[in-house]
């Protein structure tokens, strides 16, 4: 089984959520050899229907505890751009494309995004690049993020939050 695991965090954030449940998303899914997509969807209010086939499962859910289970499980993860989910996915060595959302302002989760592609811990694109980031990128040209040094993030944080100032 190979899981793509999106989550938006305790947000909302619908334009992911239809994007990625959308029929040429999962079909580009399916033709990457992924068979099951687990979508947290946080508060959105655009719901995609469960459904499972010989080929390919949709699981659906608002909140969990925890994300754990699902990262572990995960060959694939699509974030929103939340730090939390960002530094969660890459502690756990999970492949991370962060969906920036283009709607929230004074953005600096784009920067945080941004950041984390140079330094090749990511990909990272916009509702509208998804499909197309999905098909063109190189899983295996990700790099490690090093684990356990959470006080290089937040300082790596306080340095793209300031330049927001």
């Amino acid at each position: 089984m190979k899981c793509v695991f999106v989550t938006v965090g305790t947000t909302s954030f619908d334009d992911l959520i239809a994007r990625v449940s959308a029929h040429d998303t999962l079909q580009i899914f399916k033709s990457l050899g992924y068979n099951r997509l687990v979508l947290q969807i946080g508060r959105g209010k655009v719901v995609p229907e469960p459904f499972s086939t010989e080929s390919f499962a949709l699981d659906v859910y608002r909140y969990k505890d925890s994300l754990k289970e699902d990262l572990q499980k995960a060959d694939l993860v699509i974030s929103h751009a939340g730090a939390g989910s960002c530094l969660e996915t890459l502690e756990k060595r999970k492949p991370l494309v962060v969906v920036v959302n283009e709607n929230l302002m004074n953005n600096h989760q784009l920067e945080l995004a941004k950041q984390l592609h140079k330094d090749g811990h990511l990909f990272y694109c916009t509702c509208s690049t998804l499909p197309g980031l999905l098909q063109s990128m190189d899983l295996s040209t990700l790099k490690c993020f090093p684990p356990g040094q959470p006080e290089k993030f937040s300082a790596f944080l306080d340095k793209v939050v300031g330049l927001q100032k």
